[in-house]
């Protein structure tokens, strides 16, 4: 019995070394990849302003662009896997759906995720972290001919640092690799999960500071009286959720009627980005900065429905055209500004009282991600991490459950997981 539990105390004292290394190595190079992203969305703005004055610039700008499309689509077609956001080929990975070589991927995917957020298209840093961190754990594991169980906590460590040094939340990482990724609990993958996301958050923190992504400021909370507002809320984020799911999963049948090879489906977005960008550079990008600026000012009901709709669109042509990016952040965009959309008409129309407007647009975020995601908890816990406040835990909760009763009833199944089944039932088409 002693002999067992000492070989239990080594086994976790080896994860826990193994965890940290993948943990520090993720870390930075994820910490890399945002702060890369962030300098570059930056700069893309400050020449669409300048471009404003002198128009003739987005001709070289177009040209730009298509050269970049074109470089991203080789990246693309020289590793197929890259596309996307990388998450179902993580769990592919990780359930041996799907093989692939860890460093071209892990090389493609910053190059190509960089030139494709950077230029402000509404896509999302966490996917391509997420797979840059497993790629990492999965080198690691291949370095030292590590078995197949050992690759796979490694892999799952990695993923989960990356998530967490892309957002700064590694308690909602280590719930997503948990419920999201392999749906069962393992002390063994929790605990790598742990120790490589606390690490590779540290290294975030010390990079970006320690302000939450998405800090709001302080919020009052949300009366009892309240909570049958967020029973129609759940049901509509709910609603809507459904939608996202069927219209993300139909884009392939879209963008196949172009006559251009898919790899190269990237020319779309990266032109039509530059209109938004010349006319709205503030609206470019995943979405953060819009979350930030929804309760900072009062916006119409009108001129919210007209945001929603422009976003909604274009992050469905930037996810479509298989370009390197995530929709983690976008679908938390989308949310928040429903939860505006939500919360203004009820302080317009049915007294609520304004200063809870905030609670709308976070509560909305975990509502519309869990619809989407079909993952309640890992919602709850990365909206709570983001915002930096643990008092709303309860209406949370009760929103995402009333979201994922009403999307679970409407047929949806979680969106990563129905983007790998179409990866996986692709890969066989090709072969027969």
């Amino acid at each position: 019995m002693l002999k067992k539990l000492h070989t239990t105390d080594q086994t976790r004292l080896y994860f826990i070394l193994k965890g940290g290394i993948v943990g520090i190595i993720s870390g930075v190079l994820v910490s890399i990849f945002r702060l890369t992203i962030e300098k570059m969305t930056e700069y893309v703005q400050h020449f669409y302003l300048f471009a404003q004055e002198k128009p003739l610039w987005l001709i070289f700008w177009a040209m730009l662009s298509i050269v970049v499309a074109i470089f991203i689509g080789y990246l693309i077609k020289a590793q197929p896997h890259i596309s996307g956001s990388g998450v179902p080929q993580v769990e592919g990975l990780l359930q041996e759906e799907i093989h692939y070589r860890w460093f071209p991927v892990l090389l493609n995917k910053f190059v190509g995720g960089i030139l494709a957020i950077g230029p402000g298209l509404f896509l999302g840093r966490e996917g391509p972290s997420i797979q840059l961190g497993a790629s990492v754990g999965q080198g690691l594991s291949s370095t030292y001919d590590s078995p197949k169980y050992e690759q796979k906590i490694l892999i799952s460590s990695g993923a989960s640092a990356g998530l967490a040094a892309a957002f700064n939340a590694p308690i909602a990482a280590v719930l997503f690799i948990v419920e999201e990724v392999h749906h069962t609990f393992s002390p063994l993958i929790w605990l790598t999960s742990l120790v490589s996301s606390i690490i590779a958050n540290f290294i975030s923190l010390y990079i970006f500071g320690l302000q939450p992504v998405l800090y709001l400021g302080h919020m009052e909370d949300l009366p009892l009286k309240y909570y049958g507002l967020l029973l129609i809320l759940g049901v509509f984020l709910g609603v809507l959720g459904r939608m996202y799911q069927k219209n993300l999963l139909n884009l392939p049948k879209w963008f196949n009627k172009l006559p251009i090879p898919s790899p190269f489906y990237g020319l779309v977005p990266l032109l039509l980005v530059i209109p938004i960008g010349f006319y709205f550079p503030n609206l470019l990008g995943g979405g953060n900065q819009i979350i930030l600026n929804l309760e900072e000012n009062s916006h119409s009901l009108y001129l919210l429905l007209l945001l929603f709709l422009l976003r909604y669109l274009f992050s469905m042509i930037s996810y479509g055209s298989n370009l390197p990016g995530g929709i983690f952040l976008p679908i938390l965009s989308l949310g928040a500004i429903l939860g505006a959309l939500f919360g203004v008409f009820s302080i317009e129309y049915l007294g609520l009282e304004s200063f809870y407007l905030k609670n709308f647009i976070i509560i909305a975020m975990a509502g519309y991600f869990t619809a989407i995601g079909k993952a309640p908890l890992t919602a709850i816990i990365l909206v709570t991490e983001m915002v930096g406040s643990i008092n709303h835990l309860m209406p949370l909760g009760f929103v995402a459950l009333i979201a994922y009763i009403v999307v679970d009833s409407l047929g949806g199944h979680p969106i990563y997981e129905s983007l790998l089944d179409r990866l996986v039932s692709f890969k066989k088409t090709c072969r027969s």
